[in-house]
């Protein structure tokens, strides 16, 4: 039976598991009507447009 010769340490352990919580950067893409940079497949909370198209309705600042 495989049984580990001796203790692995809290560092080395710690070292181990830390690499699989990392958050990953949200890709941000610009917008093609506007340039503004906003989530990929979702709509344009500064100009309201998605493919190419007016989805919702924006007021003008």
């Amino acid at each position: 039976m495989a049984v580990p010769k001796r203790k692995v340490s809290k560092a080395r352990r710690d070292k181990r598991r830390n690499s699989h919580w990392k958050l990953a950067i949200p890709g941000v893409v610009a917008c093609p009507k506007c340039g503004e940079p906003r989530l990929p497949h979702r709509v344009c909370k500064a100009c309201g447009y998605y493919n190419g198209r007016e989805v919702i309705a924006v007021e003008a600042k």
